[in-house]
């Protein structure tokens, strides 16, 4: 069974390769998405270290991260509201 799941990940992973690789579109999109992800684990790693609001600290990890990510800046007040509230 272990085979057959390996097979489709490795199946799945090479067809996508072959995706990226053919369609120009894709590389732009993939540079927005990794400028996005850097940006998003810096504004998070400068909101914790900088200490702006006293007390606040946001975890990184992929779930905080890929809400920055989607959201952008209200993402980081999503998450430093939810940390407020819960905490």
């Amino acid at each position: 069974m272990k085979t057959v799941w390996l097979s489709m990940l490795v199946g799945s992973s090479v067809l996508l390769l072959w995706v990226l690789f053919r369609n120009k579109l894709s590389w732009s999109w993939l540079r927005g998405f990794a400028l996005h992800l850097v940006a998003a684990a810096g504004l998070l790693y400068l909101l914790n270290y900088v200490g702006v609001i006293p007390g606040l600290y946001i975890p990184l990890n992929p779930i905080t991260i890929g809400t920055v990510v989607v959201l952008g800046v209200p993402g980081v007040a999503l998450m430093a509201g939810l940390q407020w509230i819960v905490v």
